[in-house]
């Protein structure tokens, strides 16, 4: 990686599965799991769980925008989960799971506008519900949360869930991994 990195912020549903999938993008130097989108500083995973503090499920990827573009990540990240389910990802139904894309530049901004948008018009029938806002802040999950599907990938909901995503991803965007 280059000196030069940045951060994107993604919300998309469960953190495990989100940060499975961006750990294997080229270019990533970095995935934390953590909390972000709502009000209550320094959540727990106990309080985001109750849908009352706001916030959402999200990663913070630090990544080399000369080795990966933003776009390229906004490519990964709807390509990985159901953009048109809202405050719903699979089985995982709340305010906490749902699809949420927090900008840290004006250019993401409108880099994720314009994606979102082209999306939009290529389904009419199903509606993108990804909600788009700046990082105010970001909460560091807990630790047993980080590295979750490395560490836990015989588990049956890693199995069933986040493997096949895993596999979409070496399937459809194999030119994007490591």
């Amino acid at each position: 990686m280059s000196q030069e990195t940045a951060i994107a912020v993604f919300g998309g549903g469960c953190f495990w599965c989100t940060e499975a999938v961006f750990e294997l993008v080229r270019g990533v130097g970095s995935v934390m799991p953590g909390y972000a989108g709502g009000s209550l500083p320094n959540p727990t995973y106990r309080q985001v769980c109750t849908g009352e503090t706001g916030h959402a499920e999200v990663v913070r990827v630090e990544y080399d925008p000369a080795t990966v573009s933003y776009r390229d990540l906004l490519t990964v990240f709807f390509a990985t989960h159901d953009p048109t389910t809202l405050n719903r990802q699979g089985a995982d139904v709340g305010t906490e799971y749902r699809s949420l894309i927090l900008y840290t530049s004006q250019a993401q901004q409108q880099e994720a506008d314009e994606f979102i948008r082209s999306l939009s018009e290529s389904s009419p029938g199903r509606p993108i519900v990804t909600e788009l806002g700046p990082l105010d802040s970001f909460y560091e999950a807990e630790d047993y949360h980080r590295e979750y599907f490395r560490k836990n990938s015989s588990a049956p909901f890693c199995h069933f869930v986040i493997d096949p995503k895993v596999t979409k991803l070496r399937e459809k965007l194999a030119a994007l991994l490591k």
